[in-house]
């Protein structure tokens, strides 16, 4: 189940949101997830798996998106780093 918080955190990593993906992109199948990148995918599960842990903690849905969006783009950044670490060797 998609919170506003975790579609906001959404909005945030692919920076769009999905009606607006399928706008842009008619002739594409399915949605903005299909075409997401190894590291996009990885950091969707990881929020998804956190939100559900903030939302039994009973934290404040400002609380949520905030902590879930410094956590993605800290993910991302660490995926990248890897990734271009394996692009030297």
């Amino acid at each position: 189940m998609l919170t506003k918080t975790l579609l906001l955190s959404l909005v945030r990593l692919f920076g769009i949101t999905a009606k607006q993906w399928r706008e842009g992109n008619p002739d594409l199948k399915g949605n903005v997830r299909d075409y997401a990148n190894m590291n996009e995918l990885i950091c969707l599960s990881n929020m998804e798996s956190l939100n559900s842990v903030f939302i039994n903690e009973t934290m404040s849905q400002s609380e949520q998106l905030i902590k879930l969006n410094k956590i993605a783009i800290h993910q991302m950044s660490i995926l990248q780093e890897i990734e271009k670490r394996k692009l030297l060797k």
